[in-house]
């Protein structure tokens, strides 16, 4: 998949930073940088002057970035704060500017905590209700069977099938210890598949408690495109490849 180059814009929301619920950063004036692939993912930065004085210690310079380590009350974290390196071109705007890790400290658009990265105004998440015939199968098995699946539409992603609980075989499924989440959808919980001689990892997917913005998917359960076969309307469906496919095309 090719990627934009990456590129930056003001963003009107107002963005905070905290570490262990203490405020690290506040600011009215960020900038949104839009990235993907190689280069990460959607961040903010902030301009230097809205970080809390003394938050950023022991600076160091590493590849061209200026690192520090994020310090707030008895919480420290260790190298949770860059600049962008040689920022020119359409990222010139990031000069003076930082950013921090999204794992090491917490992100608030307004008054709302975001996971994992921000949200691209450009990104569409669409969830529609539908009647097509969904099929999934484990190797030779049918694991699921449903006539009222919701579609998930979502930005250079494939489409999503969620289906009930009552249309999918639940025998077959065996509960995994994964857990992710996404700044579109929020926390996700896993099932892999048994059928017979055939084991899928991490083969589908349940939001117990998505956010505001995406509720019709909640409890309701969605199967890598990736990783087993789906037939929709009696079509088999191709297998993308994508980040979360079990193998990858040889370059």
């Amino acid at each position: 998949m090719e990627y934009l180059e990456p590129f930056v814009e003001p963003t009107p929301r107002r963005i905070r930073v905290r570490l262990g619920g203490t405020l690290v950063a506040d600011s009215t004036r960020a900038l949104l940088l839009i990235q993907y692939g190689k280069s990460g993912l959607p961040t903010y930065y902030l301009p230097l002057e809205d970080v809390r004085p003394g938050a950023l210690t022991g600076e160091a310079t590493v590849n061209g970035k200026t690192r520090w380590t994020v310090t707030a009350g008895n919480k420290r974290a260790e190298s949770a704060a860059w600049t962008y390196p040689d920022p020119s071109g359409k990222t010139a705007g990031l000069a003076g500017h930082v950013t921090f890790s999204w794992r090491q400290v917490e992100w608030y658009e307004e008054d709302e905590r975001v996971l994992v990265h921000a949200r691209d105004p450009y990104k569409r998440v669409d969830t529609l209700r539908s009647s097509r015939h969904v099929q999934v199968f484990a190797g030779n098995t049918l694991i699921a069977d449903s006539i009222r699946p919701l579609l998930l539409f979502e930005t250079s992603l494939p489409t999503r099938y969620y289906l009930p609980f009552e249309d999918v075989c639940t025998e077959l499924l065996e509960a995994s210890d994964t857990v992710t989440s996404c700044p579109y959808k929020g926390e996700a919980r896993y099932w892999s598949v048994r059928a017979g001689d055939t084991f899928v990892q991490d083969a589908a997917w349940s939001y117990p408690s998505p956010i505001p913005e995406n509720p019709k998917i909640k409890d309701l359960l969605a199967f890598f495109n990736e990783r087993v076969d789906l037939v929709v309307d009696g079509e088999r469906l191709e297998r993308p490849e994508t980040p979360w496919s079990l193998t990858k095309k040889a370059n």
